[in-house]
């Protein structure tokens, strides 16, 4: 593997290698020194077109621990947003000796164009409504740790799935692991495209759920009437505590941050034992640490 721009580019074996790959990083989260030297001389570059701050870091924090060299290029402006200055701004990395760029666009393709024009790995940080892999990747092992398996599992992915890269890559990567997910939301905001079940009942599936992804209200989207209001949305698909209550004994909540709590998410409910959101970010790094010492020839 050379690059990491797509969910779906990576086959059971693959995955799997990242997941465990991922606990042994997480080993080292517990020890007093939190470096390995496996990537001493190395340079990733963290370019991201969009803020993301949470995605960044752990992308930072990852390829530190690794004892990488880290340049953080904030790209903002609309000179820089241009196709032909990405190429530009590629060849700049290339001379650089970039090993690795670190990619978030909102252009779906960008990374991929990326790949293109630079020797170094390219890794999809996130582009457009497209993909976010590395996110699916971190989801994965928060519920194999979690629930001690992913083959059988009942996923539901409840929200803004139209304009959800996290969602068009959990699905790609938990139907390639074995886990059934299906997709909840209201009609205008579930994609015809994705191969998967969809419903649009919210309490019918949660019975039989044994994870809940609830997705964040792009609230920016709000007025191009994907739904009739905040409080309408709130009442049909948000996860409060007697929803939660419907949900089998064992099941977990998860968010890929950052949440609007009360809308799509109760407190009580992202503040709750079910939740993960916590060690999902915590699990980010560890995930992000297993893609760059793969991707960087670090031997399995």
């Amino acid at each position: 593997m050379k690059h990491l721009l797509s969910a779906a580019d990576l086959d059971a074996a693959t995955a799997t290698l990242v997941l465990d790959t991922a606990a042994e990083m997480a080993g080292i989260a517990g020890r007093e020194v939190k470096k390995l030297p496996t990537l001493r001389g190395r340079t990733v570059v963290n370019l991201f077109y969009e803020d993301s701050t949470r995605t960044r870091i752990s992308f930072e924090a990852a390829a530190k621990r690794l004892s990488a060299d880290v340049i953080n290029f904030s790209a903002k402006g609309s000179s820089v947003s241009k196709g032909e200055s990405l190429k530009d701004t590629a060849l700049t990395l290339q001379a650089m000796g970039a090993d690795a760029v670190v990619i978030r666009h909102p252009a779906s393709g960008a990374p991929h164009r990326l790949a293109t024009w630079v020797e170094g790995s390219v890794l999809n940080a996130g582009d457009g409504t497209h993909e976010h892999p590395t996110q699916a990747l971190l989801d994965a092992y928060t519920m194999r740790s979690r629930l001690g398996r992913l083959a059988g599992l009942k996923v539901a992915v409840v929200g803004d799935v139209l304009h959800s890269r996290v969602a068009r890559s959990n699905v790609a990567l938990l139907a390639t692991l074995g886990a059934k997910v299906t997709l909840v939301g209201p009609p205008t905001l579930i994609p015809v495209d994705l191969q998967t079940q969809v419903s649009y009942d919210l309490d019918a599936v949660l019975p039989d759920a044994d994870v809940v992804m609830m997705l964040r209200v792009q609230r920016e989207r709000m007025n191009d009437s994907y739904f009739p209001s905040e409080r309408e949305y709130a009442r049909r698909y948000g996860l409060d505590g007697p929803r939660m209550r419907k949900l089998p004994e064992h099941a977990i909540v998860m968010h890929p941050g950052p949440m609007n709590r009360g809308m799509e998410i109760a407190p009580e409910v992202a503040d709750s034992a079910r939740s993960t959101i916590v060690e999902q970010v915590a699990n980010g790094v560890s995930v992000r640490m297993a893609v760059l010492y793969l991707l960087l020839g670090g031997k399995p």
